[in-house]
Parts: C-alpha cells; structure tokens; sequence
C-alpha cells in the first residue's frame, strides 16, 4: 500500500527529530497500538512516534497541525474503553518513554512527575517518606499517570480519598494549537475558570499532558482491612449503606460475589470463603484509636446483618494478599473465558441489590457468563461480560448483555462510567445521559480547544444522529472488530 506523501512527509520529520528508532511504521509494529486493554475495537495508527520530552510533543503536534494529520496520545495501554485508539489512523504519540520521577518534594507533599510514569512506582518513591499517592486503579502496577489523570481514574480508595481529579495540582500540556502550557497552581487557589478541571478526565481529547504535579497524602498511622461473608445478596447491601448511614468512612468498600471469590481461589489459592454468596472487603485506616473505634462499630454492623465469616487483615502481608485478590480477579476470570466485555457504570448505593439481581436476570436471558466486583462505597459497577469469542453468538450475546445493563443502570438513575471513559464504547449512550442541549455544549468547549478537530478526534461524542443509530452502529463494529481478531490473531485480555 502506497504511503500518503503528508504521512511520507511526516515520516522523515519526526525521524530527523527523534531518530529512526522512535517512529514506527512498520505494519507489525503498529499492530502493538491497535487495542487498548480490553476494547474490542481495533485502530491501528499510521504512525507510532515516541517522544522523550514535552518539547518534542510540542513538535510532534505543530508538525501534524500544518499537515492536516490526526494525532491521539496513548499511555501503558490500560484504558478499557478504547480512548487512546486512532479511529482515523493518522499519528499515535505514545508517551512510555516519559517515565520519570522529576521531582519529590516531601515537604510540600507533592510529585512532579512525566506522564509515562507506572502509578505504583509513584508509590514506591514516595512510602519511604511515609506518603502516598492515592488514586490507586487496580491496574496500577501497569496503568500510567498520564493516563489516570486523562480518565480521572478512580480506584478502591476514592471512596474516602477521591479520584484522581482531587490529587492533581498542576499540568503541563501541548494544546492542540501546538503551544505548550502549564494550567493550574501548586497552592490550589485558582482564579477564573478552572482549566484544570477541564484537563482533567476529558480523555485526552483537550490536549495532551507531559508533565502533572501532584498532591501526596500521608500514610495512615494504622490501617486494617476486613473480609467477612454473606449468605445474601440483601444482607451484604444492607451492610453498605449501613456503614455510610452510621457515619463510618471506610478508606476502601469492595465487593465481590461468589463466583468472583470461586475464581480467585482457584487461581491464585488465596483461601477465601467460598460458602456464600457475597463477599466485602472493607478497610479503614486513621489513627489507631479510631481504626479500633471504627472498627468496634463495623463489626456490630456486620453482626447486625448475619455476617457468616469473618478475617481481619492487620500486618502489611496480610492486608497485601488480600488486596492482591481483591486487584487480580481479571486474571482469575481468564480460566473460564478467554475474553470479557466490561463496563463501569455507576448507581445510587441504594440500589445495588437491585442491580445485581436484574444483572443476574441478564446473565440467564442472553446466556452468558457475569461476574461482580466493584467499589460499593461509590455505587462504581464492574460487571465482567465473559465469552468465547470463538463460539458463535457469544460475541453478540455479551455485547447486547452489557447493552442492557447499562440501560437498566441509567433507568435507576446512575451514570455511564465511573472511571473508565467513555471513549469509542459508551459514545453511542450518551443521548440517554446527556440532553442534545447539553451534548452540544460539550462539543462547542472541544471546538473551542481543538477548532480542526486533530486532537483525538471521534471520541466521547456520539458519531450519528440518534440513540438508537448510534447503538447499532457501535455493536456492527464490535462484531467486526471481533470477528477480524478471532481470524487474524488479534489481541484477546
């Protein structure tokens, strides 16, 4: 296939730049961008550029504004919902090689870091001076900052210490006029409109960010996590809402149901109770007094509520390998299915027994595999969709499953994601969320940023007219994605 001569022209730029070595062009190398983690989309660039440096982002995007070239920045690949594909090919910036830890300023508590930098190595750094960054996505020994910050990633202890929006203080960012820009203010006393806040979670699309500082916490003087088993759906969201209506503020409330806790033990032997049908995980750290005043109140509640087992993680090993399970149950889910379709929605506490019922109900009518584990402090789903895509019709099953859980999700009055974006895979859902009105003025502020429509383009936004065009169109080319990767070697999670 002959080259483009803007994509030619491209080529030998950034290779005068950066040298042969960081731009990508051959088809075998550009597979390795196709996909993000667990899409089943499939969008392989025209060229993969890897810059070392903001100025060379800086570059990279002034070269592609006067070719007319669509340019979309990628971190570590993590992203769930296809944010950081190329939909019209054009140049993908892939930002891995801007790894540093440029700065740890424990006196200030805060990290300036480059947006490749993995989320746990952040943590590494900063536990010695007895601090933590923590939005801590369970991806994060492999998730990048950068990225974090472009989904506003949340995690299990957002419930108590926020999403990542709340950590982040300042930006370094290459607009989409090819200007390099610092947006915000170490202090956190801004003035005017919050650019910031607009930066961050809009998945890339209002600019690419090269630098962040960010704001540590300190560790808590004690922390302890506590498992205990439920015989019901029903006693186990009982306990959610209790905890928050007694006044508690865990710093983490995860749930897992019982196929999820089948699943963990056989692949990781971690020896959790398998005689019920839900687990939690709550932890609470402060200071020791009220870790155990807190923790004399969560046990009553549990007690209150026909709690079957109990374990109680205190040492940082014990606290560790639970979390661990809690972080590897994508992995565990491997053994039954070879692929998942997932989505994060978000629904009032209130309402989780409610859902996982009618999720059940979907699992039965479309013949397919469901798991649950989620943050139930923040009412965030993860409802795990598995599937043979090798298998005819499971493919089709899973997507129309995951379609229905999100309509039942808005109809209960929740939200389209909590923390994975939307991207290309929840785009055709926003006409249920959003009013055209407010859908319009969305894309008057990306217009504003981005008047040619370069930056990222295709995503968030639905491509059609109408909801229901729009839903069709998104599950045909679901299909295809998946049925090119089953015949071609694709890349399956």
């Amino acid at each position: 296939m002959t080259t483009p001569p803007k994509i030619s022209q491209l080529i030998s730029q950034f290779r005068e730049r950066l040298g042969n070595r960081n731009v990508l062009t051959r088809a075998s190398e550009l597979l390795t961008y196709e996909c993000d983690a667990c899409t089943l989309l499939l969008h392989p660039p025209q060229i993969v550029v890897l810059p070392k440096t903001a100025e060379d982002v800086a570059f990279i995007v002034q070269h592609c504004i006067r070719a007319e070239v669509t340019y979309t920045a990628r971190g570590a690949g993590t992203g769930l919902s296809g944010g950081a594909l190329p939909v019209e090919g054009g140049v993908l910036i892939s930002l891995n090689r801007m790894n540093k830890l440029l700065r740890l300023d424990p006196e200030n508590r805060t990290a300036t870091v480059e947006p490749g930098l993995i989320n746990a190595s952040l943590n590494k750094a900063a536990n010695p001076h007895g601090l933590f960054y923590a939005p801590d996505p369970s991806s994060m020994a492999a998730c990048s900052l950068g990225g974090n910050i472009a989904e506003n990633a949340g995690g299990i202890h957002c419930i108590k210490y926020g999403v990542t929006t709340d950590h982040v203080l300042v930006l370094q960012v290459v607009l989409p006029n090819g200007e390099l820009s610092w947006i915000g203010n170490p202090t956190r006393r801004l003035h005017g409109p919050n650019l910031l806040g607009l930066i961050v979670g809009s998945e890339g699309t209002l600019g690419i960010i090269t630098q962040a500082v960010l704001k540590l916490t300190p560790l808590p003087q004690k922390t302890r996590v506590h498992l205990a088993t439920f015989q019901s759906l029903e006693a186990a969201g009982a306990v959610v809402t209790t905890v928050i209506q007694q006044g508690l503020l865990p710093s983490a409330m995860e749930f897992m149901d019982a196929f999820t806790v089948r699943a963990v033990n056989q692949a990781f032997n971690v020896g959790f109770p398998e005689d019920c049908e839900a687990v939690l995980l709550i932890e609470l750290d402060g200071s020791s007094g009220q870790v155990e005043e807190d923790g004399k109140l969560l046990l009553t509640i549990f007690q209150e509520h026909g709690v079957g087992q109990i374990r109680i993680g205190e040492s940082v090993e014990e606290r560790a390998a639970l979390w661990k399970a809690r972080k590897a149950t994508v992995a565990a889910y491997g053994r039954y299915m070879p692929a998942f379709y997932l989505h994060d929605c978000v629904i009032p506490r209130s309402r989780l027994v409610d859902i996982l019922r009618e999720i059940q109900a979907v699992a039965q009518k479309y013949n397919v595999m469901i798991a649950n584990v989620f943050h139930a402090g923040d009412g965030n789903l993860h409802p795990h969709v598995l599937f043979d895509p090798a298998i005819e019709g499971q493919t089709e099953n899973s997507m129309r499953a995951g379609d229905e859980i999100l309509h039942t999700c808005l109809n209960m009055g929740g939200a389209l994601s909590g923390e994975h974006g939307i991207g290309l895979e929840k785009q055709a859902y926003m006409h249920l969320q959003f009013t055209e009105q407010s859908l319009k003025k969305m894309k008057a502020l990306k217009e504003v940023f981005d008047p040619a429509n370069l930056n990222n383009p295709g995503k968030i936004f639905p491509q059609r007219q109408g909801c229901g065009e729009t839903r069709v169109a998104l599950s045909t080319s679901h299909f295809k994605a998946s049925e090119t990767a089953s015949t071609e070697g694709g890349i399956w999670i």
